[in-house]
């Protein structure tokens, strides 16, 4: 027992002494190793990155402090991408026997970063190449240990103590500048504080930041906000996108991060208070959300990353709790799951953003519901899509309509229809007006044809067709592009009546509300809604509803309409001006025309929606009677393509 304890007595000794001797040559050879460390730092970026480093003057200062003076990184034939006059620094030279460099102490002084884009390109290309070594299938395979590696690095890099002082950061992208002046920053003992100047071409501000931060606990809580009380403007934004962006104060907290069980874990939370948006595709009128908080947790594993379940969004007084996945095991799956737990319908009501849902303004509710959202694809099995949707009420009743007053359809009222945002001539939906036409007067050809196309299931469904919109989805995601929505009947007469035809987020996320509201709450019977969405709709140029389209085109009531004259108006719904260019010199359809009536009619057919004595005298060419023929316009080529998601849609 006794030797043994000796010899591991003299195995310390001897451990001790190699790392004083190791300490001592260090030491000795310091000046020498960081030349040589620069050198490879300057052999690389002019080798890999086609830029030139230069630093005046490296030394050390003690055992582990480092100055540097006049360090500048400028890419060849470009404009200088970083610059500071003086850098102190301290590091850890127990991690850094380890081979972990850790600052403990940092001072910069008179110093900026700067991107520029002109002309002539871009002053930081070089280093946006992708690095073949960098990007291994063993460094990403698994996204745990990568990301907390690199986190790791980063807060190692961020030391304990820190003095900045006139240092910025500064854009220019063709002409439109930004400017971020950290006049003083200061880390120590864990409280932060910086006072910021943020110039742009129209923004002059300045803005707080004051908190507390430790990198080796891993942990941070911080608010941004404006010296004198007013909204912090988000820059560059405006000038760029259009995006004009402003907030009272953000707070973030990042509370946790951990390696638990080979899954790290990012735990905190972050708020902004009085977010304001406006951008045209957004909405007409400026958003603001007065709250929003994220209650985060961020998990990693071999082949995952995920917002985890017990994760909170809210918005005003509303709370949902998402969980989305993004995992590569097997397949590439996303998964996204959102919960709203049990509320008061008028709570959600009044917590929806101001601005983005005007039509709701003024409603008032009485019940509650609670929804579940639950979303999974795997990118080589598409077809397996599961999109579902679910909405649980609870004496849900409407006591107020808002601005959009859902009941009109039940009695006479003035539709105006827009176009290009110019308000069209007032139509009178209803039977003051001679055009109009009820629902029994319309011939049932045309109800058929115009529902096999544009809506099958209308009277079983609620304003939504799951399986549409997962077909929808479907296509979308492989064609990596919007080519097919799943537009029903109900939304189209929603948009049509009550909503602008302006292609905003407002303007969807309203029409997919009003028709839930209108379709689930009996406010109108189905033949009702039929009957007013063939009074409204356009049919050609400055010609609404089904009377006036009847006899546009074939100087007919919409009741003495052939089957052949039906699928043909069925048919130009999606694009009612396009029908001019669908007939050929002699004024009769065109035979790629006829074939898709020929389509929808055989639809209709196989449906039992009509008898094949219907389809008699189909053959015969139809031609315009009505005042239409003077708008067609003939070509000697047939430039029509056949439309190749015609046959897809059914």
């Amino acid at each position: 027992m006794r030797n043994r304890k000796q010899k591991a007595v003299l195995f310390l000794k001897i451990f001790a002494v190699i790392i004083t001797i190791c300490i001592v040559l260090l030491f000795v050879f310091r000046d020498s190793l960081l030349q040589t460390a620069i050198a490879k730092v300057e052999n690389k970026m002019a080798n890999d990155y086609d830029t030139k480093l230069t630093i005046e003057k490296a030394s050390f200062d003690g055992i582990s402090a480092v100055q540097f003076q006049k360090i500048n990184v400028v890419p060849n034939n470009a404009d200088t991408l970083f610059s500071v006059e003086k850098v102190n620094t301290k590091i850890n030279l127990f991690k850094l026997l380890f081979g972990t460099i850790q600052l403990e102490k940092l001072e910069m002084k008179n110093g900026f970063i700067q991107l520029v884009k002109n002309k002539s390109g871009r002053n930081f290309d070089s280093f946006l190449k992708r690095n073949k070594e960098d990007n291994s299938p063993s460094e990403n395979s698994n996204y745990a240990k990568s990301a907390y590696r690199l986190l790791s690095r980063v807060l190692n890099l961020i030391p304990t103590e820190m003095q900045l002082e006139n240092l910025s950061f500064r854009m220019d992208d063709m002409g439109r500048k930004v400017a971020l002046t950290m006049n003083q920053l200061q880390l120590k003992e864990e409280a932060l504080s910086t006072t910021i100047d943020v110039k742009t071409n129209s923004i002059n501000q300045k803005w707080n930041i004051k908190g507390t931060a430790n990198p080796r606990d891993k942990t941070a809580d911080l608010k941004f906000f404006n010296s004198d009380n007013s909204k912090i403007i988000v820059p560059y934004l405006n000038e760029r996108f259009g995006l004009l962006s402003s907030f009272d104060s953000i707070h973030l907290n990042i509370a946790k991060i951990e390696m638990e069980s080979g899954e790290l874990h990012i735990d905190g939370f972050s708020s902004i208070a009085n977010l304001t948006l406006s951008h045209p595709k957004i909405a007409s009128k400026e958003v603001v959300v007065k709250k929003a908080l994220f209650d985060y947790r961020f998990l990693f594993g071999e082949h995952f990353m995920a917002i985890d379940s017990s994760s909170t969004i809210q918005m005003n007084e509303v709370k949902m709790h998402p969980f989305a996945e993004y995992n590569t095991e097997e397949d590439t799956v996303y998964k996204l799951r959102v919960a709203i737990p049990k509320m008061k319908a008028q709570q959600f009501i009044t917590s929806l953003p101001k601005g983005l849902f005007s039509h709701f303004e003024g409603m008032e509710t009485q019940g509650n519901f609670e929804y579940k959202l639950d979303y999974k694809f795997v990118k080589h099995k598409p077809n397996q899509l599961v999109f579902e949707s679910k909405l649980t009420k609870e004496n849900l009743r409407i006591l107020k309509y808002g601005e959009a007053n859902l009941s009109k359809l039940n009695s006479e009222f003035t539709y105006r229809a827009m176009e290009n945002g110019v308000p069209q001539r007032p139509i009178l939906v209803g039977p003051s007006n001679p055009n109009y036409t009820p629902i029994d007067q319309i011939s049932p050809y045309l109800q058929k044809a115009v529902l096999t196309c544009e809506d099958p299931s209308f009277f079983s469904h609620r304003g939504f067709i799951n399986d549409a919109f997962k077909q929808s989805i479907i296509k979308n995601l492989k064609t990596k592009k919007f080519s097919r929505g799943a537009s029903t009947i109900s939304m189209q007469l929603v948009k049509n009546v009550f909503l602008t035809r302006e292609k905003t987020l407002s303007r969807k996320l309203e029409e997919i509300l009003l028709v839930y509201i209108l379709e689930n709450n009996r406010i109108s019977s189905k033949q009702r809604m039929l009957e007013v969405y063939f009074n409204v709709i356009e049919w050609g140029p400055n010609v609404y509803g089904i009377g006036e389209a009847a006899n546009f085109y074939f100087s007919k009531k919409p009741v003495d309409l052939t089957l052949k004259e039906c699928l043909f108006l069925a048919s130009i719904v999606p694009k009612p001006k396009k029908f001019m260019y669908e007939f050929n010199p002699d004024g009769f359809l065109k035979a790629i025309e006829n074939k898709k009536q020929t389509y929808i009619s055989n639809l209709m057919l196989r449906r039992g929606l009509i008898m094949s004595d219907d389809t008699i005298g189909q053959n015969i060419p139809m031609a315009i009677t009505g005042n239409a023929r003077s708008f067609l316009k003939f070509e000697v080529k047939d430039t029509i393509q056949v439309d190749t998601t015609f046959v897809e849609e059914f």
